[in-house]
Order: structure tokens, then C-alpha cells, then sequence
């Protein structure tokens, strides 16, 4: 496909996002990411949170945490570059540790993956001994190792009632810990943290979810007031919120569901209007994607790290093979462990 062809694709679809100079431009870019994706034998995975002119030119594959990890675990390529944050990256590098992933920007991080530590980890194990640790694939590597699986948004409580235990650590989304919670009817707590434990903790683990109180700096900004206001502007919009939202705006919206599923369930239903409480360029790309169904544009929150990830950074990352992620042998087998297990459950 020529940066010509790319050029009309791309306004077919993106016209309403980008000046029509700026399109021409992307198209370019589009082009020699392609060319360089044949000479090195590189895939690119695009997270649904990924800007439009990306997310629908060079991506191989796109979805959610869940669905590019199965993708990184499957690929023959020799290069991953994979178009998300950091963890996400790490994930790919854990299941393909003889292969070159690539990341297109320094520092792009997330604040639930910075809000734990492996130590936090070890010290909530030796206070509640024996009980299950389940690490949200938003941590980093040196957190899955320490834990027995992960788990995604999308299949969260399918995760916790798997384990059948009574009681169980679930790291470290607050919110996404009470919308699993009030699933599996499981009683969550949130105990302090102690360097020194005598005896049992202060909170005898029964049918109980010990949290952490991580948050997205995205998803904690959507409130029940945003909801109450969009219902009196628009009362038919369906309203669709990520499971990292607070439990009373997902029980306040008409859908609550990973990325993957908001998406299908705009494809699936037929609404006035939709309104997604999730990170704003994937409500732009489902408006892209879908040009029958009417998204609306009233977001206003955009992850500061995704947004580092654009066609020009991920132009870089090819050519001057950047920036490579590394994961310690030692830390990968273990963390393999937990994310194969999360893969085989779905």
C-alpha cells in the first residue's frame, strides 16, 4: 500500500480528527512504518487507548491487555513493538524472552503500576500467609513475580472465583478490587501495611478481598455527577464505564466492561448515542471504526503516558531500535508464570 493509498484510508476514516495537511503527513509516516516493518521482521501491537492516525494505519493487531498478550505469546516475528505502556511491554518480553520488544517512548508509565512494589508484596504475604496473591496486569515484573496469577479488567472475577479460596490478596486497583468484589460477593478490606506481624493479622482472612488502594489517574476522575449530566443532556446515550472506575459510577452506568467488551457492546447494541467513561482516544477510535454509531466527544481524559506513544515516536522505535525492554531472567521465569496462568484461564 503506497503513503497514497494510506492517505485516502486515512481520511476515510479520521477526516473529523486531523486537518487534511496533517493527514498527508501521517500517511507518510504510516508508509515507511510499514516498510520498516517488512525489513525487520517486526509486529506492531496497538492498545485500544492508542491515538486514531495509529491505531488504524500500522497496528497489526489491536485490543486490550488481555487480547495483545495472546498475541505477543503467538508471534514468529523478531521484533514486537508494542504501541502501550511500559508493563504491557514487559508483558510481551515475558512471553517472548528470546525476541526484541520494543517500546516508542522513555517513561511511559502508569500510576497503578507505580502504586506497588515487590516488596509491598512480600511484606502483604507474610501478613496473610497462604492466601492467594492475583497482581492486575498493570504492574510491573518484578510485582507479577511475586504473585501467583494475573488477571485483566476483562476477566478479573473469572480470575478470583477460579481460585475457589475464600480469601484473597487482589493487587492493586482499589476500584477495579470493589467492582470484583461486589461480583464475587466477596467482603474487601484494605488492612495497613506492617514491616513486623505477630502472630495472625488484625484481619482474620474469611470470605474476604484484601485490597490496595492504586488508582488510574484516568478512570478515578469520571464521577456519578458526570453520569447525572450526560443523562439530562442526552437521556437515550448508552453510557459505558471501565471496571477502573469507582463502584458507583459503574453502577450508575448501562455497561461496565474492559475495553475489549465496551467495544463490543457498541457493535453488538443499537443506541442514539454512546458515551464511554475510559481513556478519550478509544472512544475516537470506535468513532472511526464505526462511523454509523454516534460516540459522543465529551471526554476529557487522556492518559498522559499512553499519549507519548504517536506514529512519529513509533517511526523511531523502528529505526534506531528503541527503546528495548529487559526483563531479569530470574524475574521473567516467575512472572511467566502468573501471566500463562491469567492466558489459560481467558
Amino acid at each position: 500500500m503506497t503513503s497514497e493509498e494510506i492517505y485516502r484510508k486515512m481520511k476515510a476514516r479520521l477526516a473529523a480528527f486531523y486537518s487534511d495537511e496533517e493527514l498527508r503527513q501521517k500517511a507518510e509516516i504510516a508508509d515507511e512504518i510499514n516498510q520498516l516493518k517488512q525489513e525487520k521482521n517486526a509486529v506492531i501491537l496497538g492498545h485500544n487507548y492508542m491515538e486514531p492516525a495509529l491505531f488504524l494505519s500500522v497496528c497489526d493487531y489491536t485490543g486490550d491487555s488481555l487480547e495483545l498478550s495472546r498475541k505477543a505469546a503467538k508471534t514468529d516475528k523478531d521484533i514486537i513493538v508494542f504501541c502501550g505502556v511500559e508493563f504491557m511491554a514487559e508483558t510481551a518480553k515475558i512471553l517472548n524472552p528470546e525476541k526484541t520488544v520494543l517500546i516508542p517512548a522513555q517513561k511511559a508509565g502508569c500510576s497503578l503500576a507505580e502504586s506497588v512494589t515487590a516488596e509491598d508484596v512480600r511484606l502483604l504475604k507474610k501478613q496473610f500467609p497462604g492466601v492467594p496473591v492475583i497482581t492486575y496486569v498493570n504492574t510491573y515484573a518484578d510485582v507479577k513475580a511475586e504473585c501467583d496469577l494475573c488477571c485483566t479488567s476483562g476477566n478479573a472475577a473469572k480470575v478470583v472465583s477460579s481460585l475457589k479460596d475464600r480469601a484473597v490478596i487482589f493487587l492493586p486497583d482499589e476500584y477495579l478490587a470493589r467492582n470484583v468484589a461486589r461480583q464475587t460477593g466477596k467482603q474487601i478490606i484494605f488492612p495497613k501495611l506492617r514491616a513486623e506481624t505477630k502472630g495472625k493479622s488484625e484481619h482474620e482472612p474469611d470470605d474476604q478481598m484484601i485490597g490496595w488502594q492504586g488508582r488510574c489517574e484516568v478512570h478515578e476522575k469520571f464521577g456519578t455527577q458526570d453520569i447525572a449530566d450526560i443523562r439530562k443532556q442526552f437521556p437515550a446515550a448508552a453510557i459505558l464505564a471501565h471496571p477502573e472506575c469507582s463502584p458507583d459510577v459503574t453502577a450508575a452506568a448501562d455497561f461496565a466492561g474492559s475495553t475489549s467488551a465496551m467495544i463490543k457492546y457498541v457493535e453488538e447494541t443499537e443506541a442514539s448515542q454512546y458515551l464511554l467513561l475510559t481513556e478519550c482516544a478509544m472512544g475516537d477510535n470506535i468513532a472511526a471504526a464505526y462511523p454509523k454509531k454516534e460516540i459522543l466527544r465529551m471526554c476529557r481524559q487522556r492518559c498522559p503516558h499512553m499519549e507519548k506513544i504517536t506514529l512519529e515516536t513509533t517511526l523511531n522505535a523502528l529505526k534506531y531500535r528503541q527503546y528495548v525492554i529487559e526483563v531479569p531472567e530470574d524475574i521473567r521465569v516467575r512472572a511467566a508464570h502468573s501471566v500463562e496462568r491469567m492466558l489459560a484461564i481467558g
